[in-house]
């Protein structure tokens, strides 16, 4: 283990992320959604096949026990995808991205309804005052600040991106117990491109040249950015990486700057900070547990025999 290797990682990926995002506002003014989704997926098989061809993991990531499963995920993650783009390409991306972080905060309430897992009042008290922060965060967006449809359509869908996103993860957590790691990400890129090619009924456009050097930037990023998360994990605990997911914020705010002079409503900012400690504290609620249930365990296990 090796946290702060953990950490640059994590931070790494939601950097590549964040700058992903940025991409897929720019060429969402001209190139259809669908169109997005596809290279975003399709290319991101690049760098995740050269790494597990590197690693000798093809043959893992292609074996599955469960297709059914992977297709359910891949269709919860797909539509996710679509709400997430469609959303970029009408609001903020600042705004968009601190809509996003309601997701880990929806994860708990579907884990309690859907996997039975026991959630304790501190969890509980946590999403409440997380699902405040929305409503807080949205409220710009569905009053004055923001009046035109366009805007109020593009919170609604990010939100909404939040709620399917969630979904997936629950989808996943089914999945790690027959699948591996390799499986699952190869899986839903693959079926998350062949979506996205669907969506060529409706109509596509031939990018611009500088367009299509973006659409081929999302997928490479989208693709380096899940290796790197994916790596982060196996070199540091979840408790300890995962608060790092929040600095999406920071460059969200930077980029958004930057790219397309969005400075975010005072609301949107104080939104985004209360869903952020809601989301820190269910994290470290579930690392505090995990060490009480292991001392637990620790202290009703009988001890071995001793050499």
């Amino acid at each position: 283990m090796n946290a702060l290797k953990g950490i640059a990682l994590q931070i790494g990926a939601t950097f590549l992320f964040t700058i992903m995002s940025a991409m897929v506002r720019m060429v969402s003014e001209h190139v259809p959604t669908g169109e997005v989704v596809f290279a975003r997926s399709f290319f991101a098989l690049f760098p995740l096949l050269a790494m597990l061809t590197w690693r000798g993991e093809i043959s893992a990531a292609v074996r599955t026990a469960h297709p059914v499963g992977h297709i359910v995920r891949g269709t919860i993650g797909v539509v996710s995808m679509i709400l997430s783009f469609s959303a970029l390409a009408r609001i903020p991306l600042a705004d968009a991205t601190a809509i996003g972080f309601t997701a880990p905060l929806l994860t708990v309430v579907l884990a309690a309804l859907v996997l039975g897992e026991r959630v304790q009042i501190y969890r509980w008290i946590a999403v409440l005052i997380g699902l405040c922060g929305v409503v807080v965060m949205l409220w710009p967006h569905l009053t004055g600040n923001f009046d035109t449809v366009e805007h109020k359509l593009g919170a609604i869908m990010a939100l909404a991106a939040a709620g399917f996103t969630a979904g997936a993860m629950i989808q996943v957590r089914r999945l790690t117990g027959t699948e591996t790691t390799a499986a699952i990400v190869f899986y839903f890129q693959a079926l998350a491109a062949v979506a996205g090619l669907a969506t060529a009924a409706w109509g596509w456009v031939v990018p611009s040249p500088r367009e299509a050097i973006m659409l081929l930037a999302i997928g490479i990023l989208g693709g380096i950015a899940q290796i790197l998360l994916t790596e982060s994990y196996r070199w540091a605990p979840a408790s300890v990486v995962a608060p790092f997911t929040y600095s999406a914020m920071l460059w969200s705010l930077l980029l958004g700057f930057a790219l397309f002079s969005e400075v975010p409503p005072l609301l949107v900012l104080l939104g985004a900070a209360i869903v952020i400690g809601a989301g820190l504290f269910v994290i470290w609620r579930e690392r505090r547990s995990g060490i009480e249930r292991r001392l637990e365990e620790a202290a009703i296990t009988p001890p071995g025999p001793s050499a």
